[in-house]
């Protein structure tokens, strides 16, 4: 089924009512191609969207063959494609098609691959051809090999947009946590933590919920730092110090967040049901949780930026990748998730430009 001329169109894509998704392989060592063959292979998922995926054919079909899946996507030059009028079409960066892509390691040329999707997916974001972005596993090492100045995703999208207020945060298992911090060591987290610091996550958690989740008054927690959230300064000051004031700085903003909660009680079922979302201060504080409770199916998301970025919460897996035994579930959630927060974008820019139309 893989064709040179696809379905493409050189019209303009806002005219289209379903999103256009754009999708990155992530290190071509890793599993990324394996899950976004079985990821998009859905067909409840391939009709919420039209999809671009950025990638090596190859490493696709690969994939597809050993899984025993037909091929259902069509094929481009990387220099090519302008719009996808229905379904999935590859972006065929075909000059890593030939490579050891089974090394089971980080290698500089695949930190060159999947930095070059990722570029390749920012420029069509910010030439209004994409609605949103799903990027697929990399490997830090890889890109660090590659000469990358960026630790990872994250800090490339916020980079390329110019935006110096983000966070990390995911979703799944009914939780939504925003990280006030993330690949920071625990021992540096003292000295960054300013009550800006906290303030950010929050603002941007509301904010996120407010426009991409359609919740009116969105109720956040905010964990603790210390143990027993510092059970007023016996186990550390930072609580009454800077995170409480932090909530407080919400408050006045009208956002509806409390706290600062024990971070050992904060997650059960009981106290997380009361809060529409959570700030966790540190990485595993937050992560911890969510990969307990939704290890296959947690979606990455970043807050902050002017357009939707969703990614799996996995890395790449250089030791099962080639072995048809990975599990595409948080490729297809954050397909899934990219998808409804396009159409909600979608749906508000139509809403808008319908109501200028109206007043000229």
């Amino acid at each position: 089924m893989n064709s040179e001329r696809g379905n493409i169109s050189t019209d303009d894509i806002r005219t289209e009512r379903k999103p256009l998704i754009g999708v990155t392989m992530g290190d071509p060592s890793g599993i990324g191609a394996e899950v976004i063959v079985k990821a998009l292979l859905d067909s409840d998922i391939r009709t919420l969207a039209r999809f671009i995926v950025y990638g090596i054919d190859d490493s696709l079909l690969a994939s597809a063959d050993a899984a025993g899946i037909r091929p259902y996507w069509f094929r481009v030059p990387q220099d090519t494609v302008s719009r996808v009028d229905s379904g999935v079409v590859v972006v065929d960066f075909d000059q890593y098609a030939r490579g050891d892509w089974l090394s089971g390691r980080p290698t500089k040329r695949g930190g060159e691959a999947s930095l070059g999707f990722v570029d390749r997916a920012i420029e069509d974001v910010r030439s209004n051809r994409l609605d949103a972005v799903v990027t697929g596993p990399i490997h830090k090492v890889s890109w660090k090999l590659a000469r990358s100045r960026f630790a990872g995703h994250t800090e490339l999208f916020a980079d390329a947009f110019r935006v110096k207020r983000y966070n990390m945060a995911f979703v799944g298992g009914g939780l939504r946590i925003a990280l006030a911090s993330s690949h920071i060591p625990l021992l540096d987290l003292r000295n960054r933590l300013t009550i800006g610091f906290v303030f950010q996550p929050i603002d941007l958690l509301d904010q996120a919920m407010r426009n991409w989740f359609g919740l009116e008054k969105p109720r956040i927690a905010v964990a603790g730092l210390n143990p027993h959230a510092g059970e007023e300064g016996r186990f550390g000051d930072e609580e009454e110090r800077v995170i409480a004031p932090a909530i407080l700085m919400a408050q006045n903003a009208g956002i509806d967040a409390r706290g600062p909660f024990p971070a050992d009680t904060l997650f059960t079922p009981k106290m997380r049901n009361r809060f529409d979302g959570i700030v966790a201060l540190y990485h595993d504080q937050g992560l911890i949780p969510i990969k307990m409770l939704a290890f296959d199916t947690a979606v990455n998301v970043t807050l902050g930026l002017p357009t939707i970025r969703t990614s799996v919460d996995h890395g790449t897996a250089f030791d099962i990748a080639g072995t048809d035994s990975a599990d595409p579930g948080s490729m297809k959630e954050a397909i899934r998730l990219a998808c409804h927060l396009a159409s909600r974008s979608n749906a508000t820019k139509w809403q808008t430009q319908a109501v200028d139309a109206l007043r000229d």
